[in-house]
């Protein structure tokens, strides 16, 4: 059986509008629901969305899109 490798992008983006830890589920369930998403992390605090996804199935507008969906603006993070 042979497994073909993932490939994987790690993406930061910065998210404005928090006002409750309930947002962060709601983040989290938006991007997760993207094909070629493997992990999302929503820090609180910060602001910061930390997604793991293919980058040839899905892109960060996409994924920035995703967040804009659930209602919060968002940017690619530099860092």
């Amino acid at each position: 059986m042979t497994t073909t490798p993932v490939t994987s992008t790690h993406s930061i983006f910065r998210a404005e509008g928090f006002s409750c830890p309930s947002c962060v589920a709601k983040i989290e369930k938006q991007v997760g629901r993207l094909q070629g998403v493997q992990n999302v992390s929503v820090k609180f605090a910060s602001g910061r969305v930390e997604v793991d996804h293919d980058a040839s199935v899905t892109t960060t507008d996409e994924i920035v899109a995703a967040i804009a969906k659930a209602g919060y603006t968002s940017v690619l993070s530099a860092f």
